[in-house]
């Protein structure tokens, strides 16, 4: 299935490092949760690889997987990995939020 997401350059590195790091596969996954200060929170986590209903991007070799529950709250949405004074961390910047929370991890729709 094509991709509503979009996995940036530096968040496809990070993945990359990370996946090599635990010798796993260079395959993130994003969910969208219940809870969080905004009602629905992300959570990423590596995965063995897509489940046969995920939405898949794909960028320089490290693939995004969302189930079509989550890909519903996503679509559209990019994600990033930035670092800043405050640490380092993925970033997802959702077109469909419409109110989110100072950490950046939760959002409302």
């Amino acid at each position: 299935m094509t991709a509503a997401i979009t996995l940036s350059p530096s968040a496809a590195a990070r993945v990359a490092a990370i996946a090599a790091k635990q010798a796993k596969p260079a395959v993130l996954r994003l969910s969208v949760e219940g809870g969080g200060c905004s009602g629905f929170q992300y959570q990423f986590a590596l995965a063995d690889g897509p489940d046969a209903e995920d939405s898949v991007a794909e960028t320089a070799g490290v693939r995004l997987v969302v189930d079509p529950v989550s890909l519903d709250l996503v679509a559209g949405c990019i994600v990033d990995y930035v670092e800043s004074l405050g640490g380092a961390a993925f970033k997802v910047e959702n077109p469909n939020a419409t109110a989110g929370c100072g950490c950046g991890s939760s959002f409302a729709v």
